[in-house]
């Protein structure tokens, strides 16, 4: 009885397990996040109205919304940051077409040789990854008042509830409140705090203070589907992005996880049946 008990205890922290693991994105960590002296004026992130379509147990990508995402990236986030991780080819999961993806991996260019070794711009082919904007770091630095802007390929694992912080940042750009600079204050020791020359104060970033300055603004793009593409629209759309490329494969770990407990539990249940129906009736009966 001890035994059967244990086992069953067992199956079930194991089935525990494999649920966080496999539906729960980020809930298992091998080390506890440890939270720096400084951190972000409001760390409640922002959400859109009615979450992200992929969040959840049972979440599923909106490719529209990728695609629009893909859009903001191409026209608005490119001129900084690089995709590195990410292949042109990579963009037929979003529901472009074959030629689609020819056309628009050559609308992009990346480094090539010339006949005489020469390094020259061409087309990209859907085998190319996405180019970095800047040739080497420094470039990088000059460009944007010596802040080095990150690949945006892996951006929302990178930072807690990724998702939520780029689509809380690029709506962050306000003007400082008096709790804000009194918190700032606090943080800093006593010091007054303001906005350095050349950087911008953004209530989500984790000092206040960033180097990128504000990027959306209503109608800056036009969306190849007619949405409206509003700043919160338009910042949805780019997290949403983001979120595919750091992890394609969130949508389907999620469906496999549903999947691994249904075969979990049946071979539970098939355990059991075959320990009444082989092993019940091999116990010593008890004088």
């Amino acid at each position: 009885m001890t035994i059967r008990l244990g086992g069953i205890i067992f199956g079930l922290v194991l089935v525990g397990i494999l649920v966080l693991w496999s539906l729960v994105p980020d809930t298992l960590k091998y080390t506890p996040a440890t939270k720096a002296a400084y951190y972000a004026f409001h760390e409640e992130k922002l959400e859109p109205e009615g979450g992200f379509s992929f969040a959840g147990l049972g979440g599923k990508w909106d490719y529209q919304q990728l695609q629009r995402g893909y859009q903001v990236y191409k026209e608005v986030c490119s001129s900084c940051h690089s995709m590195k991780f990410v292949a042109f080819r990579n963009l037929a999961e979003l529901g472009y077409t074959e030629a689609e993806v020819r056309a628009e991996a050559a609308s992009w260019e990346v480094p090539g040789l010339n006949e005489y070794g020469e390094v020259t711009p061409r087309p990209a082919e859907p085998t190319d990854y996405f180019p970095s904007p800047y040739p080497i770091e420094v470039a990088a630095r000059a460009a944007i008042n010596n802040a080095l802007p990150p690949d945006l390929s892996l951006i929302t694992k990178a930072r807690p509830d990724g998702s939520k912080y780029v689509y809380s940042l690029m709506q962050g750009y306000v003007e400082p409140t008096e709790e804000d600079l009194a918190k700032a204050k606090e943080l800093a020791g006593g010091v007054e705090w303001e906005t350095p020359v050349g950087l911008y104060f953004n209530e989500h970033f984790y000092n206040g203070n960033i180097a990128m300055p504000p990027q959306l603004y209503p109608d800056l793009i036009t969306y190849a589907d007619g949405t409206e593409a509003t700043q919160e629209q338009m910042a949805q759309d780019i997290a949403a992005f983001l979120t595919w490329t750091a992890e394609p494969s969130l949508v389907e770990r999620k469906q496999t996880g549903w999947f691994v407990i249904g075969f979990l539990l049946f071979a539970t249940g098939l355990g059991f049946l075959s320990y009444k129906q082989i092993w019940a009736t091999k116990k010593k009966k008890k004088a």
